[in-house]
């Protein structure tokens, strides 16, 4: 697949999940897609997330739980080698617990195979993330 097409499919997940379109989202993901949390978030207790509904539960509905907004901003994406696409973003989110909002400055590694996302590993600024956490 070129890369340019890969770059297309993570853009319409983004696209998706930001209006709340799941079923594109986890559409695009290839069965056995194997997903990684940055090491230090507390969602990385899973990893690695194995198949959509293994991220659907211990990611995206957590995110949700968690959260008053949750948006993905400043999203750049990236052509690499080996049918990998790199995104900088910045995640945009309010905790619903503490109401503590925070903007933190996130990349994701996308691995394409045949259209479908087959790994997934995401690095973020995770003292952000525990700060907005804490009372």
């Amino acid at each position: 697949m070129k890369t340019n097409e890969n770059t297309q499919i993570i853009d319409t997940m983004y696209n998706a999940f930001a209006s709340g379109d799941m079923p594109t989202v986890l559409g695009s993901m290839h069965p056995k897609i194997e997903w990684n949390e940055a090491e230090g978030n507390k969602y990385a207790d899973g990893n690695p997330y194995i198949g959509p509904n293994a991220i659907l539960n211990g990611v995206f509905a957590r995110l949700g739980a968690d959260h008053e907004y949750f948006k993905l901003a400043d999203i750049k994406l990236h052509d690499m080698r080996n049918n990998q696409v790199l995104a900088t973003l910045r995640y945009d989110a309010k905790n619903k617990k503490t109401g503590k909002k925070y903007n933190a400055q996130a990349a994701h590694l996308w691995t394409l195979k045949g259209g479908k996302v087959i790994t997934f590993q995401q690095y973020v600024d995770t003292k952000k993330l525990a700060d907005a956490e804490m009372p």
